[in-house]
């Protein structure tokens, strides 16, 4: 600083007016606030649900990490600048140039040293904090047993240690290299390096810095490409994921030459440090890049042109074996269970008398299609809604396991106004509404096993209240000391309808257990069943112009709103100042947020990727949501890279993440329940052998319950799961292949083939079928399981593709039902292979069947009489009769006015033969030469003769007119006498809109069909 400088006069200061400084400050507070609440919340969330160590071990290690990334950028920083000025030249003699930027620069000489250093250790701490999950992976590392093949390591390794290891020397190398960049900014702008003409002239302390740094920086690149070796084992930049022949022969040795000439080069710069002669380094710097370019491109290069390429196939075959072994092991495929199915297409009378089992559990109800009925039918009030995608499920009815279709009874606010109404009033769903999978209704519509507001029907007592699903309210108040509820339970003229209907229908020996006011709150007792009761009793007026009975929650759900501070800090997370000013906002009020299921695993379980499926069931009295959980990652040795956000997309999962996911490696390691009335997670550790898995319950401890403790009723309900399953058919696909000859020819490459429904529309994107749930036998000899299938058929595209079967996934999702004992077939997977020599027909060549054949077509005519709409259901494959049947079932819908799908016929097909008729069990029959052998679960349901064309046709046999409702031999019978007024009654009452009437006269037909079947 010059003299003249330091003696001129100081300009007057500019300060903030009294205006600004209060905007400033307030803006500040708020700020301040917002940030507090936020924390406070998720302080009260996590320790609300008993999972609060999970946030405080996040909070800690990214804290820790956010230190040691700052501190680790900032401090080489600041001491590379200042040790850079502190040994300037006292008498450099300097350009005037750059005594003008000095003159600029000084000024602000004291920021740039300690603001730099801080902005850049800010940036290295956010970017290292984010890291938290690699390096506690790292120090509660878990050895997996198993060895790469090629440098004899753990597998653990490369999950667990090299990304730490090479995340550390990357952020040790960016600093190094920002220090030497910043010293010798600083050295050239204070004199330490010169220039005149062709010399460059650099003081000693410069010099000594300079190469000290470059000495660290090219020691760092030693371990680097160290580690690089390592990392082509999971490298995808050849025709398979792992090191080729060209990476072990060429790439790996040069990353080890290339290796030791960087320290020899370290050396040279340590050495100049001492010596000042800066030519053996500079040489030395230039043969490194030369070698880097002949090593790890030129040599690479020429190996895979002139040694690989003329033969590949043979010298890539040990490797091509590595990649195929780790992929399956590492997707789960390596026990696949593979079966040659030599599937017979002669439709022969009798052919399904050993798969009667199988055959009477085809579901013929789609739960892709039938939500708009379940909304009708069901749906009571426009308050409540159904899921557009419906669950299937299996339960214990009356001794026989039924697959079922089911669906929460979820809340609905949008309609409703005003702040009191959708936080306090609207707060939760009612109810679980399940029907038959392979019955229907004579009208064609679901059977119900378990429906109405109060809930009733075949599985018992259990708490009916969805507090906690899919499509709550963003946060609702909750509970609380109160002498009059506020809670909207459910309307009371639901109430009597149901309770009317469960007097007429209910049969006999589910009366005891089939209560029409299942009240209960905590795995229900007596006493709080009747608690509940109590508080449900109050009906109030309904805006909706009816009654209403009113309840108040009394789990424990979310944080209390007990003081006056805690109701702050949701008002300014909520932004709605009324969570702090109303009234109604009681003593011992529970705030509940943070509902979705998914949401909430994935809060407690952070390290989890959740399944895209989540599915509730009553479990135990309650109604629980179970939710799969994975570990994943991209770090497994020679195993595949896939996209698994990719690998999810198909006709009725969209992407739900448009940003890749690659994995190389999953595991079902987590199952998860999340209670639907007071939000309890439970973490149940499902794949005690996955080493991630093992890493996690030491860094979370307590978080994760025993396979033990699951009930039997929770392990019914487990099945396998979906998002899984679609990464393993898929990878399958092509993993089917053991050979590695046959392997690098693809001459066997199968895919998922695309939905025929959907892709059958015009302009409708082709995307793949998804895979289905049902009860079935999977090969010869096999026993019928809970499972969910795929097809496959050759990966062709363009005018060589065939839509012929070539396999056939199915893997085993039966759990069991004893508490805490896992089946030992759960999980099997099961591949079918078809014969080459028999061309059996795929889903999209036997939907252009059912499309263009005569009879089918003119069938198809009749039902879209009266501008109907029809829509065809899921085209199902089951191996059964020693070959593979289709059954789709076909649901007719009306195009105008109040209308949802109703199921009227049943497409079936075998080989080439195809039947259509009303029912499956006659579609069976018409299909195998008039009998099939077996039963279908629909077999005994009556066609109602006003919305089918077939109208007038006697069944034989069950002895019952289709006829005229006034014809028939046995029209004097009571039975019969019944469902004909129960079908005129309930003709009406949807003519008019009268759900509640409909439902009665739906129940009185149920009730005659079954005491028809009984005489």
């Amino acid at each position: 600083m010059t003299d003249q400088t330091m003696g001129a006069p100081a300009a007057p200061q500019r300060r903030l007016s009294p205006l600004a400084a209060t905007i400033i400050l307030v803006v500040i507070l708020i700020l301040g606030f917002l940030a507090v609440a936020a924390v406070m919340a998720e302080v009260l969330w996590y320790k609300q649900t008993g999972y609060l160590p999970v946030l405080t071990t996040q909070w800690i290690a990214a804290a820790v990490m956010f230190v040691v990334g700052f501190l680790g950028m900032a401090v080489p920083i600041f001491f590379a600048i200042d040790i850079a000025y502190r040994k300037r030249p006292v008498y450099a003699r300097l350009t005037a140039q750059l005594d003008r930027y000095q003159e600029l620069f000084e000024p602000l000489r004291r920021l740039v040293k300690w603001g730099l250093p801080a902005l850049l250790g800010l940036f290295a701490g956010v970017s290292t904090a984010a890291q938290w999950q690699t390096a506690l992976l790292w120090l509660n590392s878990e050895p997996t047993g198993e060895k790469d093949p090629q440098f004899g390591f753990d597998i653990s390794f490369y999950l667990f240690d090299l990304p730490m290891f090479q995340g550390i020397v990357g952020f040790a190398s960016a600093v190094t290299l920002i220090a030497l960049i910043a010293g010798v900014a600083t050295s050239y702008l204070y004199g330490g390096i010169a220039f005149s003409g062709r010399d460059v002239r650099v003081s000693k302390a410069t010099r000594i810095q300079a190469a000290v740094l470059a000495t660290v920086y090219l020691l760092l690149q030693a371990v680097s490409l160290w580690l690089d070796q390592y990392r082509s084992l999971t490298s995808s930049g050849g025709i398979r994921t792992g090191a080729l022949f060209q990476d072990v022969h060429a790439v790996i040795p040069g990353k080890q030459i290339l290796a030791g000439i960087a320290i020899i080069v370290a050396i040279l710069f340590l050495v100049t440090a001492f010596t000042g002669k800066w030519r053996l380094p500079v040489v030395g710097t230039v043969l490194f890049l030369v070698s880097s370019i002949v090593l790890g491109i030129g040599y690479p290069w020429g190996v895979q042109q002139f040694q690989v390429r003329p033969d590949e196939k043979s010298l890539e075959s040990e490797y091509i074996q590595r990649n195929i072994d780790a992929t399956r092991a590492a997707y789960g495929l390596d026990k696949v269970e593979v079966e040659r199915y030599d599937a017979v297409t002669d439709a022969e009378p009798g052919a399904l008398r050993d798969d009667a089992a199988a055959t009477a559990n085809i579901r013929i109800i789609d739960p892709e299609v039938v939500s708009p009925t379940f909304s009708q039918l069901e749906q009571i009030r426009q308050y409540y809604q159904f899921p557009t995608s419906l669950s299937v499920d299996r339960y214990e009815i009356d001794g026989e396991i039924e697959d079922t279709v089911t669906a929460v009874r979820d809340i609905n606010i949008e309609d409703q106004n005003g702040w009191y109404n959708r936080t306090l009033v609207y707060t939760h769903g009612y109810g679980m509404v399940a029907a038959y999978g392979n019955q229907r209704s004579p009208g064609g519509e679901p059977v119900f096993l378990e429906n109405g507001i109060p809930t009733s029907g075949k599985l018992g007592k259990f708490e009916p209240r969805v507090y906690f699903g899919l499509e709550s309210p963003e946060y609702s108040i909750v509970g609380g000391e109160r002498s009059k509820p506020i809670e909207l339970d459910f309307p009371a003229d639901a109430e009597s309808v149901a309770e009317a209907t469960a007097d007429d229908a209910a049969p006999a020996d589910a009366a005891d257990t089939e209560t029409a006011d299942t009240e209960a709150t905590q795995a229900p007792s007596d006493e709080q069943i009747a608690d509940e009761q109590s508080a449900g009793d109050e009906v109030e007026s309904s805006a909706e112009g009816g009654r209403q009975n009113m309840t108040t929650f009394s789990g424990d759900g979310g944080p209390e709103l007990s003081n006056i501070f805690t109701k702050l800090i949701y008002a300014l997370k909520f932004q709605d100042m009324e969570v702090l000013l109303s009234g109604a906002v009681v003593d011992g009020s529970q705030i509940l947020y943070d509902r979705n299921p998914v949401d909430r695993v994935q809060k407690v379980a952070p390290y989890l990727t959740i399944d895209g499926s989540p599915y509730a069931s009553v479990v135990d009295g309650r109604i629980v949501w179970i939710i799969d959980g994975y570990t994943t990652s991209s770090d497994y040795p020679y195993s595949e890279v896939s996209d698994m956000n990719a690998l999810m997309v198909d006709s009725v999962d969209s992407r739900r993440d448009p940003m890749p996911k690659p994995v190389n490696y999953i595991r079902n390691s987590v199952k998860a329940t999340v209670d639907a009335y007071d939000g309890t997670v439970s973490l149940y550790a499902w794949d005690t052998e996955d080493p991630l898995l093992k890493s996690w319950g030491k860094i979370f401890p307590g978080t994760l319950k025993d396979v033990s403790e699951m009930s039997g009723g929770l392990m019914s309900h487990v099945r396998y799961p979906t998002d899984l399953f679609k990464v393993q058919r898929a990878v399958l696909g092509e993993y089917h292949v053991t050979d590695p000859d046959a392997f690098y020819s693809a001459e066997d490459r199968w895919r998922t083939p695309n939905d025929p429904v959907t892709s059958s529309t015009a302009n409708a994107e082709k995307l793949a079928q998804p895979p289905y749930y049902l009860t079935m036998a999977a090969g010869a000899n096999a026993d019928p399981n809970y499972s969910i299938y795929s097809t496959y058929i050759p990966d062709a595209r363009g005018e060589g593709q065939r839509d012929i079967l070539t396999g056939y996934l199915a893997a085993n999702s039966n759990a069991g039902s004893e508490d805490g004992k896992i089946s030992e077939d759960y999980g099997t997977l099961k591949l079918l292979t078809l014969p080459k020599s028999n061309s059996i027909p795929g889903p999209g060549q036997v939907q252009n069947s059912f499309t263009t054949d005569s009879k089918v077509s003119n069938l198809l005519n009749i039902l879209r009489q009266g501008e109907s709409k029809v829509i065809s259901g899921n085209l199902l494959t089951l191996p059964v009769g020693g070959g593979l049947l289709y059954v789709q079932p076909v649901y007719v819908k009306a195009s105008s006015g109040t209308s949802f799908p109703i199921l009227q016929k049943v497409l079936v097909s075998f080989g080439d033969d195809i039947a259509f008729e009303d029912t499956l069990d006659a579609a069976l029959d018409e299909l195998f030469g008039g009998n099939s052998g077996a039963n279908a679960g629909d077999g005994g349901t009556q066609v109602d003769p006003g919305t089918t064309p077939d109208a007038g046709e006697t069944d034989g046999d069950t002895g019952s007119s289709n006829g005229s409702s006034g014809s028939g031999s046995n029209s004097t019978d009571p039975a019969l006498q019944e469902m004909q007024q129960a079908l005129k009654d309930r003709d009406k009452a949807m003519k008019d809109g009268d759900w509640a009437a409909y439902g009665e006269a739906d129940e009185r037909l149920r009730k005659a069909i079954e005491t028809a079947l009984q005489g």
